[in-house]
């Protein structure tokens, strides 16, 4: 198989945002948000061109300890973002969102880079790097799932038990439903990558299995702790 990729011109690259552009165009037409989306998409483009040279270094540095740091770094951003949905909340709930993303985030990062993939040596970045973003972005958008229910079932008076059930529950929804399409509705982004660049297909589909039992195992691992943890915090509130 072709082990190269084919690069993006700049002037291709624009055009990817032809769709992004029309977008806005009806936001703006129709009285909506366009201001948002448009901060949105310059954020977007501006923190992946700077990854891009970020992880340029990092790769080169081949050091542990740099790696922690943007691990750690990565958590922190995570946690913060997860709780944007109760804002008044968000500094009580803080360290609860940042030690469930850990364990829950790390225990499966652990899990996936040490024993199924092997990492030598175990830090290294082109791998641990790019897993861990998965599995702390899926980290978060689950506790911020759960944090969302759980606070809107409270103030509907549901008792905390069943409300912790719910968001729990509807937590879920999303991973499932990944469960459910991968294969039939979508390949995924890192199976997706991984053919472009020539990777045999066997091969790309066992690193998703991997990649979404990780995710799954995350999603749940990283809610039941974060509930547990901020139970507290929601009823006195």
């Amino acid at each position: 198989m072709n082990t190269s990729i084919q690069a993006i011109s700049t002037f291709n690259l624009a055009l990817a945002f032809i769709p992004v552009i029309a977008v806005i165009v009806i936001l703006y037409r129709w009285s909506l948000d366009a201001n948002n989306a448009i901060y949105a998409v310059i954020r977007m483009l501006v923190q992946l061109l700077l990854v891009g040279y970020i992880l340029t270094a990092i790769f080169q540095a081949d050091s542990a300890w740099m790696v922690m740091i943007v691990l750690l770094i990565m958590v922190s951003a995570a946690s913060w973002i997860a709780l944007g949905v109760v804002k008044t909340q968000r500094r009580a709930l803080y360290s609860h969102a940042f030690w469930a993303i850990i364990v829950g985030g790390g225990l499966s990062l652990a899990l996936v880079t040490q024993a199924v993939i092997g990492l030598e040596p175990w830090f290294e970045a082109k791998y641990m790097v790019p897993l861990a973003g998965m599995i702390f972005a899926n980290s978060m958008n689950s506790v911020s799932l759960a944090a969302e229910r759980l606070n809107a079932e409270l103030n509907h008076n549901i008792p905390y038990e069943k409300a912790r059930s719910i968001a729990f529950n509807a937590t879920f929804i999303p991973a499932v439903n990944a469960l459910f399409a991968v294969g039939l509705v979508a390949l995924p982004g890192m199976m997706t990558g991984q053919i472009l660049s020539g990777v045999d297909p066997i091969v790309a589909a066992h690193y998703q299995i991997v990649i979404m039992c990780m995710v799954f195992g995350s999603a749940g691992l990283s809610t039941a702790y974060f509930l547990h943890l901020s139970k507290a915090v929601f009823i006195k509130k």
